[in-house]
Order: structure tokens, then sequence, then C-alpha cells
């Protein structure tokens, strides 16, 4: 299993707006590079890139929900 961590605090979504679908769900093919998500800090939008490939297992953190430097994001079966 390998841990996708957030690089710093703010809020995290799973997906791009409210009206979009996940970036990813479970089961999905994941290459390095491909966006999983966005932390929002001071009305950024930083995405969060996958930097090993694998299979996504799934959203560890709450979309929407505020998460700290570090915090697991998704998990991927490698």
């Amino acid at each position: 299993m390998l841990d996708i961590q957030s690089p710093l605090p703010g809020t995290f979504y799973q997906k791009a707006a409210p009206d979009e679908a996940d970036y990813k769900t479970t089961g999905d093919a994941v290459a390095v590079g491909d966006t999983i998500g966005l932390i929002e800090v001071m009305k950024t939008f930083i995405e969060i890139k996958a930097e090993t490939a694998g299979t996504f297992d799934g959203y560890v953190a709450e979309n929407e929900a505020p998460v700290t430097a570090g915090a697991v994001l998704a998990r991927l079966q490698g």
C-alpha cells in the first residue's frame, strides 16, 4: 500500500468542482503525475499529483476536510 500525503496544510478536495466526478475512484489506474485531488490554501488551489504508479485504493481524507501537512489523502496499491 502506498500513501499519497498532503504536502501542506489546507482544505482537501476530491474533485475539481462540486458538480464534477472525483478525480479517481477505487480500482482506477494511476500513472505518475495524475492529479488525485486539490489542496486549497488561502483561495489558492494546488493540484496533488501521484508520484508513483499503481491502482487507486481509495481516499482516506474526506472531501472538503481540513488536512495537515503529511496527512494521508489517498492510498494506492503498487
